[in-house]
């Protein structure tokens, strides 16, 4: 299956200016000519959300290997090779992927030299400071567009159904779920006449008659209970 899929990978690659265009012209054959550039434009926007983080987490991975391997040639940890490469290629998993790292190549340190795992594990850990502070915003910038709080729930969601492909596209993949979401919510909202600004829904208790966002006072929440009372309010 591997070799099938490589196989299959290079005819897709030597024919996708063919095959856009075909699917370019299925979409406005079967679909409104609206639909069909919202949907083109959609498939744009996830091919540059993908591209932008999974090749940019390749290169931040690349530089963390190295990084790790100049560091644990410094300190004369063991095998540091091997170590670099786990490190590296472990750190393409968002959020996750230093501590699965780490776990294996400590335990081979704590069985050889435990000075050297206990500095391994300090330089690890300033390694994923520098990476998730400074060098990670820098490579990938705003490539998905979510938070932190949404990176660990795609990486938990798609991880537990995929395993550990899922860490790694759960991230993109669910960034464009949330972006599709999010414009799905703008166009109704909108069609209401209401703003989808989430700042302005943050202290407001309801909408009156004329879509005014009213903020009701703590004392006096208690005497609203129920849509009745809050529309006559």
């Amino acid at each position: 299956n591997f070799l099938i899929g490589i196989l299959i990978s290079f005819y897709l690659l030597f024919s996708k200016e063919k095959i856009a265009a075909q699917g370019k012209k299925i979409c406005f054959a079967f679909f409104k000519k609206d639909t069909a550039n919202a949907f083109i434009h959609n498939v744009r926007f996830a091919d540059k959300t993908f591209n932008g983080f999974i090749v940019g987490k390749i290169v931040d991975s690349i530089i963390i290997g190295i990084i790790c391997y100049i560091c644990t040639l410094f300190l004369k940890t063991p095998y540091p090779i091997l170590i670099s490469v786990i490190i590296g290629v472990t750190n393409v998993i968002p959020f996750f992927g230093p501590f699965i790292g780490a776990i294996p190549c400590g335990i081979l340190l704590l069985l050889v030299d435990p000075k050297a795992c206990l500095h391994f594990l300090i330089m690890v850990f300033l390694l994923q400071q520098f990476d998730g502070n400074i060098l990670g915003p820098r490579i990938l910038g705003s490539s998905t567009g979510i938070t932190g709080f949404w990176v660990i729930f795609a990486i938990t969601l798609f991880g537990g159904l995929w395993g550990p492909t899922g860490m790694i596209v759960g991230v993109p993949l669910f960034a464009v779920i949330y972006t599709v979401i999010s414009a799905m919510l703008k166009t109704k909202l909108n069609a209401k006449g209401l703003t989808s600004q989430t700042d302005a829904y943050t202290n407001m208790n309801f909408i009156d008659k004329d879509d005014k966002f009213v903020t009701i006072p703590k004392e006096d929440i208690v005497t609203i209970t129920s849509a009745k009372n809050i529309n006559n309010h």
